[in-house]
């Protein structure tokens, strides 16, 4: 069993910077896969990024250079770091471990991760 724990969530103005930091635990944390996610009020759990064990990463349109995602194995912690946020930006932010390695095209899906954490709001005004 696999426990994840985001932190780093908070307020911030638009155009400024979080850092979601996303702890887990295990001592094959780095062959995993992690991804972040988040869900807006009223929407849907959306995917954001992913780096894979090998460090291959992915980003959603959306986000894609303001975001950036990286992890230290050491620690066993993968970070998002979050700049020229938007309000739109506004959610419950989701770590997510997938556990199963290969390389996949449906990194996005919801379903290819065993392991979530609990969340962590942001908030973004404008």
């Amino acid at each position: 069993q696999v426990q994840v724990v985001e932190s780093g969530g908070g307020l911030a103005q638009a155009g400024g910077s979080l850092r979601l930091s996303c702890a887990a635990s295990g001592r094959t944390f780095n062959r995993y896969a992690m991804g972040w996610f988040r869900q807006a009020p009223g929407k849907e759990r959306e995917f954001v990024s992913r780096i894979s064990s090998g460090g291959r990463i992915y980003y959603a349109d959306s986000v894609k250079g303001r975001f950036t995602i990286s992890r230290d194995n050491a620690k066993n912690t993968v970070y998002l770091q979050m700049n020229s946020l938007k309000p739109e930006d506004t959610a419950v932010y989701y770590c997510a471990a997938d556990s199963t390695s290969g390389y996949k095209t449906t990194y996005s899906s919801l379903s290819e991760y065993d392991y979530w954490g609990q969340g962590t709001q942001v908030t973004v005004s404008s």
